[in-house]
């Protein structure tokens, strides 16, 4: 296969820059990673062809360094930059600082990520397009300290109706947002969201959005092209979220018939085309029990869970990514597009559920992945790897795919169980739990459904037991083939160039 670029820096860590850098290979494309101190033994870091140290292990001293990342791809040669998800992947100017160094972003235009980043202007752009919005409203800029004009405050809230929320401008994850039920103080509400987003985005500016009431969060995987080709790849359901942070997924959603698909895809079609959009992105829609759907926010890269659209259409998105980065068409047929069974995916964390999903830190003695026919690991961890507190506390995402949902229900629990994970506490035996529950089986989901139905942090006692036999088994089998002690994996030694180490041949 002939190679679109020479050579991409891959500008993340973990599973992300793993997946994107076995995609380049197979393209015949050389890669560059970057890693931080604590990374330089990390998975991804090995896997590249030549890897870049960028600084100590925080991000802000690492991953989120442009000035860093642009030049170490200039050192080494690279042409693009792949941003992953997370990090610098949704942030305009390093995109915009990319271009002017000469790099590609392998993402949409710097303008693009812009708008739709900031949430008031996205509903105003896709509202115009005809794309149905959730009903809210604006708010003026809060003053020095984070104060907010109280008055204007509770006349937008009673406009809007309640419950309602408060929701940061530029952000997202459930940071900068609160809930208002009717009688409480959204004035006292808005102003604590004003402070947790400029802490965690940098800008207070929130808005105000309906609280709708036992909602899907569906959404739609859309691809465009510089062509101007635009195509959904379907929907993927995220609803089951844990302080709204997405913990399952899968495709199809049971909550949509053809017509609906048809309807809500058209809508996130009209809505790339409304943001001018290239590359890959996620038109995301809150969807009522009436069938009614409304645009919730538009991701601009390639989502966490990304898997199951590629299970089900068996199609590469990395790859796509990269082609249209390089300025060629969309490489699919619509007879491509056609989905095929069904798909689920579990996020992996390093997190107790019985200490309130406090993370669990420590080394990896004991790491084994399950195998088998449709099943699916995408992990950024090894065997000796430490689990720190500077990093997301995910260690893998486990997919698999079947012909039915139940079949890959039963699959999903059965990979569950076979995953060995011994030194750190992990949140399996808690998503076996979910898939384990009558309502999930019928496909009765919704984003209250955790604190619906697992509303504590235990675990069931079938899932506890489970995960208790899943410990004994591995701490035998460490026991009888293995050293008591798993030494941590040695990093690779790297020659200093310039201001940065690199390892590898070029």
């Amino acid at each position: 296969m002939s190679a679109t670029f020479g050579k991409i820096l891959v500008a993340n860590r973990g599973e992300i820059a793993c997946r994107v850098i076995r995609t380049c290979r197979e393209m015949g494309i050389a890669t560059v990673a970057v890693a931080s101190e604590a990374d330089l033994a990390a998975p991804h870091a090995r896997l590249a062809d030549r890897t870049v140290l960028l600084g100590p292990p925080p991000p802000d001293a690492s991953y989120l360094r442009q000035d860093l990342i642009i030049a170490a791809a200039l050192a080494t040669g690279a042409e693009a930059v792949h941003p992953g998800y997370g990090f610098l992947a949704e942030n305009a100017a390093f995109a915009r600082a990319c271009a002017q160094a000469g790099l590609v972003f392998i993402g949409p235009p710097p303008e693009v990520i812009a708008s739709m980043g900031e949430k008031t202007a996205a509903r105003r752009i896709m509202a115009a397009a005809g794309v149905p919005v959730v009903p809210g409203a604006s708010l003026p800029p809060p003053g020095t300290g984070g104060a907010l004009d109280a008055a204007a405050v509770r006349k937008a809230a009673d406009a809007v109706g309640y419950p309602l929320l408060v929701k940061a401008a530029f952000g997202g994850g459930g940071k900068g947002m609160r809930l208002v039920e009717a009688g409480q103080d959204p004035v006292a509400a808005a102003e604590a969201a004003v402070r947790e987003a400029s802490g965690a985005f940098g800008d207070g500016t929130v808005y105000l959005e309906r609280c709708l009431q036992r909602p899907r969060h569906v959404e739609f995987q859309i691809f465009a092209d510089g062509h101007g080709r635009v195509v959904h790849l379907g929907e993927r359901e995220c609803s089951i979220q844990r302080r709204h942070q997405k913990i399952v997924e899968e495709t199809p959603s049971t909550a949509l018939d053809e017509g609906l698909r048809r309807r809500m895809g058209e809508a996130a079609v009209a809505a790339a085309r409304a943001a001018g959009y290239v590359g890959a992105g996620t038109v995301e829609f809150l969807l009522t029990p009436a069938g009614e759907f409304y645009f919730l926010e538009m991701n601009t890269r390639l989502q966490v869970e990304h898997p199951v659209t590629e299970w089900v259409t068996g199609l590469d998105l990395v790859r796509a990514q990269i082609l249209v980065a390089a300025g060629e068409p969309l490489p699919w047929s619509d007879a491509d597009l056609a989905p095929r069974g069904h798909a689920l995916e579990c996020r992996l964390y390093a997190e107790d559920p019985q200490r309130g999903f406090l993370p669990s830190l420590g080394r990896l003695l004991r790491y084994r992945e399950p195998a088998g026919p449709g099943v699916r690991v995408d992990a950024g961890v090894a065997e000796g790897d430490e689990i720190t507190l500077h990093y997301d506390p995910m260690i893998a995402k486990l997919s698999v795919h079947a012909e039915d949902r139940a079949a890959a229900i039963a699959r999903m629990r059965t990979a569950l169980r076979d995953y060995v994970v011994l030194g750190i506490t992990t949140n399996a035996a808690y998503l076996d739990a979910v898939l384990a529950h009558p309502a999930f089986a019928a496909g009765d989901t919704h984003t209250g459904f955790l604190q619906q139905h697992l509303p504590g942090e235990a675990v069931s006692g079938d899932a506890a037991d489970e995960t208790a036999a899943l410990v004994a088994a591995a701490l035998n089998e460490a026991v009888r083939g293995a050293a008591a002690e798993v030494a941590p994996r040695a990093a690779p030694t790297v020659p200093a160039i310039g201001r940065f180490r690199l390892k590898g041949l070029d």
